[in-house]
């Protein structure tokens, strides 16, 4: 499978270098906004021995569609920010190339423009697309409709720098009806992201937590999507969508 990757920062260094590493994809190409690294090989760059092309080209260098000309690809996996969509956004839609999108927050505006998309191609969006805390959120759901009495708290942890509540808690809360001003937060050191749904019973409590420990565990998302997208018919999904058929008992018990 072919994939192109949008956005290089921390993030974006940790998934490319999960994709290199995956027998199950080859990474064409990068492209990020600053003319930094422009022309490098990623495998070179990240020190990973690998014959995959994988250079990286400045959001002004090419086109998408002169891009994908050279290096036409199966999937486009975004890790830039909500403005990656009007690179490559039509490109996608009429090559029929499926998008991998893990940015955290989109306006309303853009999320329209995902649809629109998704009319012609498949298109994945999970503002946290780690496979942990998409099971924690299918998990938390089913608890609340077994028990829609609880008390629920959501509590999320970062780094020291960021500002905002973490897309993915208002993600969790909007999933339980919980108003997002109800999210606690926290912010120390370097947390690279911690969110936990606390159930409150009469008698007992439940914690569903998930950490990421590094961010690596982004790029097993991504390939988790990234295989399973090709299954489905054109459209807009999350990762719950590809995760709820794991939730059929008999097909867990059999595997």
């Amino acid at each position: 499978m072919k994939v192109g990757l949008l956005g290089f920062g921390k993030t974006g260094k940790a998934v490319a270098s999960v994709l290199l590493q995956s027998k199950e994809t080859n990474l064409q190409w990068v492209v990020r906004k600053s003319h930094n690294l422009e022309h490098r090989s990623v495998p070179e760059f990240l020190g990973i021995a690998s014959d995959e092309p994988g250079f990286i080209h400045s959001i002004e260098e090419f086109s998408a569609a002169e891009l994908l000309d050279r290096l036409p690809v199966d999937v486009i996996i975004d890790f830039s920010s909500e403005q990656g969509l009007e690179y490559y956004g039509e490109e996608a839609r009429s090559r029929g190339i499926a998008v991998v999108s893990a940015i955290s927050s989109y306006s309303r505006k853009k999320v329209e423009y995902l649809a629109y998309l998704a009319e012609k191609t498949r298109v994945v969006w999970s503002p946290n697309i780690t496979i942990g805390i998409n099971f924690l959120m299918i998990a938390a759901k089913i608890l609340k409709n077994i028990a829609p009495y609880t008390d629920i708290e959501i509590v999320e942890e970062h780094f020291k720098a960021k500002q905002e509540v973490s897309g993915t808690a208002k993600k969790i809360a909007a999933a339980l009806e919980l108003p997002c001003e109800s999210i606690k937060t926290v912010r120390a050191g370097g947390i690279i992201g911690v969110h936990e749904i606390l159930f409150g019973f009469p008698y007992q409590t439940v914690r569903l937590k998930h950490e990421s420990i590094t961010r690596e565990a982004f790029g097993n998302g991504v390939l988790f999507a990234a295989n399973h997208i090709g299954e489905k018919e054109n459209g807009l999904y999350g990762m719950e969508d590809l995760l709820l058929p794991y939730f059929n008992l008999g097909s867990a018990c059999a595997s």
